[in-house]
């Protein structure tokens, strides 16, 4: 299981450890974002900290309508404890967990400043 806490902007927050492509990893506090579809996103500095793989140019709808190009790397988080292969776009944001790696897991949160996030595997 994964925990977390809602901060006073009524975000939910959990902790991802990113591994760098020399076996390093980097802790993340992140945000998760339902309306991201994708894996995870992190900051052109952290690719290039872990000297991540670039895979491709990919593009997203953003929530104002508009389209974004982005490069998308190759990158391996540890995720309820376990290793797992995903792309990670980079882009001058927070930290954000999308929907594709929350798969398989419960959400659940209270929401509140300061209240408790659970991310549970689905039996």
């Amino acid at each position: 299981m994964i925990t977390g806490q809602v901060n006073a902007d009524y975000e939910a927050i959990v902790v991802v450890n990113l591994q760098g492509r020399r076996g390093e990893t980097r802790r993340l506090e992140a945000v998760v974002d339902t309306g991201f579809s994708g894996f995870l996103t992190v900051t052109p500095a952290i690719v290039t900290e872990l000297a991540l793989p670039f895979l491709m140019m990919g593009r997203a709808l953003l929530a104002d309508g508009s389209e974004a190009q982005f490069p998308v790397h190759s990158a391996v988080v540890l995720w309820d404890d376990q290793p797992v292969s995903v792309d990670v776009e980079a882009a001058d944001t927070t930290p954000l967990v999308g929907m594709r790696l929350l798969e398989g897991y419960r959400l659940c949160a209270d929401v509140h400043d300061g209240g408790g996030v659970t991310i549970q595997r689905l039996s």
